[in-house]
């Protein structure tokens, strides 16, 4: 597999996390309560900085020949 396909791989990872946070985020705003509403939202908030990571690195490796 070249470097081009696995930072593609890597990115689709990174844009999943950041659509998993909006979901887990939105879920346990409006739909739980308590210390469930928080371990959720924590859980999303981890998936909101892994995900920001992953697409801050895709964009600073730079293109790829």
């Amino acid at each position: 597999m070249s470097e081009s396909m696995l930072n593609m791989y890597i990115s689709f990872a990174g844009i999943i996390f950041m659509f998993l946070s909006i979901g887990l985020i939105l879920f346990s705003r409006y739909k739980l309560k308590g210390i469930v509403a928080f371990v959720v939202a924590f859980l999303a908030y981890c998936f909101l900085v892994i995900g920001g990571i992953i697409i801050f690195y895709i964009v600073i490796s730079g293109p790829t020949a």
